[in-house]
């Protein structure tokens, strides 16, 4: 296991910590071709995506975006942490995974939503980013929130393209 110890200890290990409560976001507003091409990308023509008339007779009223599309929308503000990351730290980032997804209120077409990635714990050892992540619409609701987690892999790397 030297190889494994020798990753642990490597230069630039300990500057993870650099990241620790920095925050990003991302807003944007959910256009009908999104959830459209989102729809058609990944085969979910659900009616409570697609279809009006049939979610005009259900609670929600109105078509609703996929939770799927609002994950995507998560990794769009994981990005732009992973750049901070890796131009503090020149190594791969890849996204090791979310926990604790959980859609607490529908997202409608035209609905403007902004998404706030907070790094809030580090673990140096295993070398991972904890990051809280949450949706909130234009009435400043949160919509989905969620747990995600970042992982320097690899040896050093140069600099995230830009």
């Amino acid at each position: 296991m030297a190889g494994r110890s020798a990753l642990r200890k490597a230069p630039g290990a300990r500057g993870l910590s650099s990241v620790l409560h920095q925050r990003v976001r991302f807003r944007k507003t959910l256009a009908e071709s999104d959830v459209y091409l989102f729809a058609g990308i990944t085969g979910d023509l659900h009616p409570n995506h697609v279809d009006e008339v049939y979610m005009s007779g259900t609670p929600y009223a109105h078509r609703i975006a996929h939770g799927a599309l609002l994950v995507g929308f998560m990794s769009a503000t994981s990005t732009l942490m992973a750049q901070r990351i890796q131009a503090a730290i020149p190594r791969v980032v890849v996204s090791y995974g979310y926990d604790r997804i959980r859609f607490i209120k529908p997202v409608r077409i035209g609905d403007t939503i902004t998404v706030d990635y907070a790094v809030d714990r580090v673990d140096e050892a295993e070398e991972k980013t904890f990051a809280e992540v949450a949706i909130r619409n234009q009435h400043d609701e949160v919509v989905c929130v969620g747990t995600h987690i970042m992982k320097l892999v690899g040896a050093r790397r140069p600099a995230f393209p830009r």
